[in-house]
């Protein structure tokens, strides 16, 4: 039997704008229903950096800006050609009861399937390596994805009343596979893995409505960034 999940294909956002829809969809998980996963990009170079990080340190570690928050935790992670998804699941799906460790897990394995379909051959990696503290993609955790040697994909994660929502980043972007091939890499193996049928996320006006002042009044806003 196939389960619906949804799809959402952003395009390039603002950076502020790209945190906004990720939250907007997560308060919206249990009313839509189903697994939301959406694609996205960015208009302009950026970093966002883990809920519970200071700014203090964060925006020693990199010349970028803006800083933004993310909903999620994990580590500063910087953002200009990498290829961005959310994945939002409701709490009655049994994503939701996974282990953080587990659900990290069954993503980037969804994720390493991905990119065998287009000929890359990344693996989990078994443990973790990290260089630099406090920076994603600077040495791997347990089960992110690495390429001839080097991470390539990382994800930070969040569960609430709501839903949980992962926000990943797929960077360096591997050379001689296209973004476009890969995310049809990533819907045909949620077919073949999870028995997924997927059907194009409608966006209603409430939502659109909820993420532009998640935009303006949170992710735009200094006193939010630098909370702590």
């Amino acid at each position: 039997m196939r389960e619906t999940w949804l799809l959402l294909e952003s395009g390039p956002g603002a950076p502020a704008d790209n945190m906004a829809w990720d939250e907007a969809l997560l308060l919206g998980a249990e009313s839509l229903g189903a697994p939301v996963l959406r694609f996205y990009g960015w208009t302009q170079p950026a970093a966002t950096f883990g809920y519970f990080q200071k700014i203090s340190e964060v925006e020693t570690w990199t010349p970028l800006r803006p800083l933004i928050r993310r909903p999620t935790g994990g580590g500063l992670v910087p953002h200009d050609a990498d290829w961005t998804y959310n994945l939002v699941i409701p709490p009655a799906h049994e994503w939701f009861a996974l282990r953080a460790e587990e659900s990290y897990r069954r993503l980037h394995e969804w994720i390493r399937a991905a990119f065998a379909r287009v000929q890359l051959a990344a693996e989990l990696a078994p443990c973790g390596d990290k260089q630099l503290p406090g920076r994603c993609f600077a040495g791997p955790e347990k089960f992110d994805l690495t390429w001839s040697g080097n991470k390539i994909a990382g994800a930070a994660q969040r569960r609430t009343k709501h839903g949980m929502l992962i926000q990943g980043s797929i960077q360096p972007v591997p050379p001689g596979v296209a973004r476009a091939a890969w995310e049809a890499a990533m819907r045909a193996e949620a077919e073949k893995m999870f028995g997924v049928k997927w059907e194009p996320l409608s966006v209603t006006d409430g939502l659109r409505e909820q993420a532009r002042e998640l935009s303006t009044q949170k992710y735009s806003r200094t006193e939010f960034n630098r909370r702590r």
